[in-house]
Order: structure tokens, then sequence, then C-alpha cells
């Protein structure tokens, strides 16, 4: 028949002598056996794994999960105004700020079509300032300061 009995922890150093409430001893014939139990895990003491590891001893593990969401709108309208002051515009209506983001996605997609068609190309998954240069040198926007876009670079 299994006795079990609660461990006196007097071994470990300021538990004076309390008995732990997670860990018992079983002991059926000549074995005594001890483990530990936390939810509805049971890990068993002596050899193998120090603790139950991360998740376990919660029902199950929250999961963040990413919000899709429209990333244009991180384009503020301040920072659609600074781009307009830029081109010497002194006032800029309301409905102005949509329709330039709009423009704005719609050149980004153009513009990164060709950066991606280089890319695979080339055999890589990672683009370089060098594949930008070329897509825009190839579009007709030259962009100077970043390399010669016929060598590559």
């Amino acid at each position: 028949m299994a006795k079990v009995a609660n461990l006196l922890r007097s071994d470990v150093s300021g538990s004076r002598g309390l008995p732990s409430t997670a860990a018992k001893v079983k002991s059926s014939g000549g074995k005594t056996t001890a483990s530990k139990t936390t939810g509805s895990k049971t890990v068993s003491g002596g050899k193998g794994k120090a603790g139950l590891g991360l998740g376990f001893g919660r029902k199950t593990l929250k999961r963040h999960k990413k919000i899709m969401r429209d990333n244009l709108q991180g384009v503020s309208k301040g920072d659609i105004r600074r781009l307009a002051r830029r081109g010497g515009v002194k006032r800029i209506s309301g409905m102005l700020y949509q329709d330039t983001r709009l423009v704005l996605r719609q050149y980004l997609e153009k513009v990164l079509k060709d950066v991606c068609a280089v890319v695979e190309n080339c055999g890589r998954k990672t683009v370089t300032t060098s594949d930008v240069v070329f897509a825009l040198y190839r579009q007709g926007r030259t962009l100077y300061g970043f390399g010669n876009p016929e060598r590559g670079g």
C-alpha cells in the first residue's frame, strides 16, 4: 500500500524544516521516490530535467496576434505637410492628405515591384541600396549619392 507523506526540506538552507507543499514522497515496498507536482504535469525527482519548462503550469500560453492594418496611415498629416512644404506648397486642403497617401501607395508599389524583380533575379532575399537605385534608374528617376546604378553599386 502506497503511503504519501510530506517531505521535510531541512536540507535546503533557509527553509527551517518546514514541510514543502509541492513535494510528495511515495513509498512502495522498498522503493521511495520523490515527485514534484505543478498544475497538471508531474516531473519525478532524480535525474533528468530540473523543472517543468516554459508554459507548463498554465492552461495554455497566450500568443500575440499581429493586427494587420493599413501602414500608410502611419504617414501622418505632418509628414505630408512637410513634403508639400519642400515642394513649395503654402496651403493644403483637408481632402488632399488621403489622396496623397493613395498616390504614395501607387508609387511605392511600382518601385518595389521592380526592386523585387531585381532581387529575385540575383537569387537573394535581402534588398540592398543598389537594388533600389537600379529600380529607380530603370524608371527614369536617377538617384544620386548611392553609387553608380549601371555597375550595381
